[in-house]
């Protein structure tokens, strides 16, 4: 009976147990906090339009509820989908695509 072979370890296991400076820094930048945009749409008013604007006004967008949405990193879209209602009530966002381009655009 042949002997089990070891399962090599993924790459990403590799690197956590890494412990170059390198691979610190790596780590460290993974956590920091960033925001994520959702765009949902655009309304295009004049300045009498939105000087006008009081409580309960509602201001018509350029799209619908079930058009599909941005989500964006300094104005560089990094994935695109659909509103949904979460678990508990609030609104989330179902990723429906991730552009290749969107991580390499962030660097």
């Amino acid at each position: 009976m042949a002997a089990p072979m070891e399962a090599e370890p993924k790459p990403a296991d590799v690197e956590r147990r890494d412990p170059s400076s390198a691979n610190q820094h790596r780590r460290t930048i993974f956590s920091v906090p960033v925001t994520v945009t959702v765009s949902i749409g655009q309304a295009r008013l004049s300045v009498s339009e939105i000087l006008e604007l009081q409580p309960e006004s509602i201001v018509p967008l350029t799209s619908r509820i079930e058009d599909p949405v941005d989500l964006t990193i300094d104005n560089k879209i990094i994935a695109k989908g659909e509103l949904v209602e979460t678990e508990d009530g609030s609104l989330g966002v179902k990723i429906t695509e991730i552009p290749e381009q969107s991580y390499d655009d962030l660097g």
